[in-house]
C-alpha cells in the first residue's frame, strides 16, 4: 500500500463533513475560513526526575509509544533550590504532532482511549484559552492500548493541547465537537 494514497479517517471527515457544517453555523463566506486543527501538543512533567533520570526516559519511551513519533525530554528553565533543581535538567517528556499522525492520534484518542477512562461521562467543555486552543487533562497513561501495564511501575498523567485555528472558544468547541471529541452534555450558556 503506497502512502501517497492513504488519508486518516477523521481528515477525510474533516473535508467532507465537519467544513460544511461550520460554514452552515457561522455562515462563512469562504471556505478557508472555517477552523481547522493546526497541532496536538502533548505534554508531561515527571514527578521525582531530580533524584531518578531514568523516569524522564521512561516517560519518553512511553510518549513515544503512544504516539508513534519520537518525543523529546522537557528542561527545566529556572533554579528551584527547594525542590532541587538547577536550570537544564530533565523534568519532563513532550511530543507535537501534525498532520496524518495527528489525526491518527485524535482517531485512537477518540474511539479507544477515552472510553477505557474509569466512570467516563464525557470532557469538560471548560478548558478552553480564550483563543481557540483546547487543554484536555489525562490522568493515567495506562488508557491508551499501547502502554503495556505490566511494564509501567508509576501512573502518570499528561497534557492534551488542540491548538485550532478557531478565533474563538464557540468555534473550536464546535470544530471540536464534530471531530468526535465527547463533550458532556451540558448545555452551553454565554460564551
Amino acid at each position: 500500500m503506497s502512502t501517497a494514497t492513504y488519508t486518516p479517517r477523521l481528515a477525510d471527515k474533516y473535508k467532507k463533513e465537519v467544513v460544511p457544517a461550520l460554514v452552515k453555523k457561522f455562515a462563512y463566506k469562504s471556505v478557508m475560513q472555517t477552523p481547522k486543527l493546526e497541532k496536538i501538543c502533548i505534554n508531561r512533567g515527571v514527578n521525582g526526575a531530580v533524584s531518578d533520570k531514568k523516569l524522564v526516559e521512561v516517560a519518553v519511551e512511553e510518549l513515544t509509544t503512544i504516539t508513534g513519533q519520537k518525543a523529546v525530554p522537557t528542561l527545566s528553565k529556572k533554579d528551584i533550590s527547594n525542590f532541587k533543581l538547577r536550570k537544564g535538567m530533565p523534568i519532563g517528556a513532550r511530543v507535537t504532532l501534525r498532520g496524518e499522525k495527528m489525526y491518527e492520534f485524535l482517531d485512537r484518542l477518540i474511539s479507544v482511549a477515552l472510553p477505557r477512562v474509569r466512570d467516563f461521562k464525557g470532557i469538560s467543555d471548560k478548558a478552553f484559552d480564550g483563543r481557540g486552543n483546547y487543554t484536555l487533562g489525562v490522568t493515567e497513561q495506562i488508557i491508551f492500548p499501547e502502554i503495556d501495564i505490566d511494564k509501567v511501575n508509576k501512573i502518570t498523567g499528561m497534557d492534551i493541547t488542540f491548538v485550532t485555528t478557531a478565533g474563538t472558544n464557540e468555534e473550536a468547541y464546535e470544530l471540536l465537537k464534530e471531530l468526535g471529541l465527547p463533550f458532556k452534555n451540558i448545555k452551553k450558556d454565554n460564551q
